[in-house]
């Protein structure tokens, strides 16, 4: 039998904790599995007192994760600290430098250096691997990096956020406001109690960045991702998606266009009979576009103990059975460029929310803004206020906005923003205008 790989397992929070679990519960058939034993020998981690319900007795022990990341001891430095900066980015550093194969559930770190550390690990001929770090327990980097080696990727997009999930879910279920849905999730665990990272987009930003050079060949560029959160979204965005036939996702969308690369995480209307809009609560999934296989759709879980421990343990595995790989399949060396397409290029139908005040001809210079600007209305639906009575709709008072939605005829982008600008400065309008994509799947 080979001989044992040792692992150095950097940062024993929830994650860290459950690999441990995972590797000692599963070590005689993951010893079957690869012929060879696979044995953590090493941790690091804040505070050696604290109970993680795991024993770390008879393991070495590292206050400092970069004392750790170089140890002579250990073949594979299992990075789980988190954050793009600081410790870990000077561990993983360190331990590629030292010839050390690095395992990370870290998108972070990978959005803002991915490029620079595979170009690193690639000089020492050792792996980079990562599945842990987009949609937990999904193979969705296998996939790409293996499975689908023989296909040209057009488009990548998914629900890559459990929290914003579970939010949108509830909104629709239980037509909840978004305050009182957020306030729960973090009740919940499902969302920290600064939830900006997840509820603005950023998460999702970082995880697609990653998609999108394994889907096209190209550096890392997280800065080129348009991003937007779900905080705008309302209970009448909900309502009137429902009644439209639409559920709205915050969906994370890489695509190839003739300009370039269309990279975007906003909130998206897609069809409630769609395979992802019927992507509920926490669970996460990924689409590709490619061809000769066509579509494809991986779903499951996106976060967790189990499932982010799990693709943890399917990067430990390939590094036991020798397997290595281009952290981003094209040599470091032959990433291309990121060539942005603007997002102003993006063409594409939209729905529209507005707030119209009682002005006579404020409809007639609402549809004359979207005219000069070539944006074609496929329909125009008012929304009446709720009567008390159930099913009645009870007129708008005297001088109260008149609710409206719009669907318009597939556009773009530019036209769009510019019809919305003038539509809100020409003050027909109580409150700027909601605008929300359509994406076609």
């Amino acid at each position: 039998m080979t001989a044992p790989l040792s692992l150095g397992v950097a940062g024993l929070g929830t994650v860290g904790a459950g690999l441990l679990r995972l590797l000692n519960d599963q070590h005689d058939r993951l010893r079957q599995t690869v012929g060879r034993d696979i044995n953590v020998v090493a941790v690091s981690a804040r505070d050696k007192t604290k109970d993680r319900g795991v024993s770390v007795d008879g393991l070495q022990w590292f206050d400092n994760a970069v004392d750790l990341a170089t140890s002579p001891d250990i073949d594979v430095f299992v990075e789980l600290i988190g954050g793009e900066e600081g410790v870990a980015r000077k561990a993983v550093e360190a331990a590629l430098a030292a010839g050390k194969h690095v395992v990370t559930a870290n998108k972070a770190l990978l959005a803002e250096h991915g490029t620079s550390l595979a170009r690193l690990a690639e000089e020492n001929n050792v792996a980079l691997n990562y599945e842990a770090a987009v949609a937990g327990g999904i193979p969705a980097i296998k996939t790409m990096r293996e499975g689908l080696a023989g296909n040209s990727i057009s488009r990548v997009y998914g629900i890559l956020n459990g929290t914003c999930n579970y939010i949108m879910t509830r909104m629709q279920e239980e037509a909840a406001p978004f305050a009182d849905v957020l306030a729960d999730a973090q009740a919940k665990g499902y969302a920290e109690a600064d939830p900006t990272f997840d509820i603005g987009g950023f998460d999702t930003a970082h995880k697609l960045s990653l998609l999108t050079s394994l889907a096209f060949g190209t550096e890392v560029a997280f800065d080129q991702v348009h991003v937007e959160g779900i905080e705008q979204i309302t209970e009448a965005d909900i309502e009137s998606a429902d009644a439209l036939g639409y559920r709205i996702k915050l969906l994370g969308v890489a695509q190839m266009t003739s300009s370039g690369i269309e990279a975007r995480v906003h909130p998206a209307m897609v069809p409630k009979n769609s395979a992802v809009g019927e992507v509920s609560g926490v669970t996460n999934c990924v689409a590709i576009d490619a061809q000769p296989v066509g579509n494809l759709l991986l779903v499951g879980p996106g976060a967790g103990a189990g499932p982010t421990a799990s693709a943890v343990a399917g990067d430990i595995v390939d590094i036991a059975r020798g397997v290595i790989v281009p952290p981003f399949i094209v040599p470091a060396k032959d990433l291309k460029p990121h060539k942005p397409a603007g997002l102003n290029a993006h063409h594409g139908a939209y729905y529209v929310r507005l707030a119209i005040l009682d002005q006579p001809g404020a409809m007639a210079a609402i549809a004359k803004r979207m005219g000069d600007e070539g944006v074609s209305l496929e329909s125009i639906v008012q929304r009446r206020e709720k009567s008390e009575l159930p099913g009645i709709d009870a007129p708008n008072a005297a001088g109260k906005p008149t609710q409206a939605t719009l669907i318009t005829h597939d556009t773009t982008e530019h036209a769009m923003r510019a019809a919305l600008d003038g539509i809100e400065a020409d003050g027909k309008v109580a409150e700027r205008p909601q605008m929300i994509r359509i994406e076609p799947l």
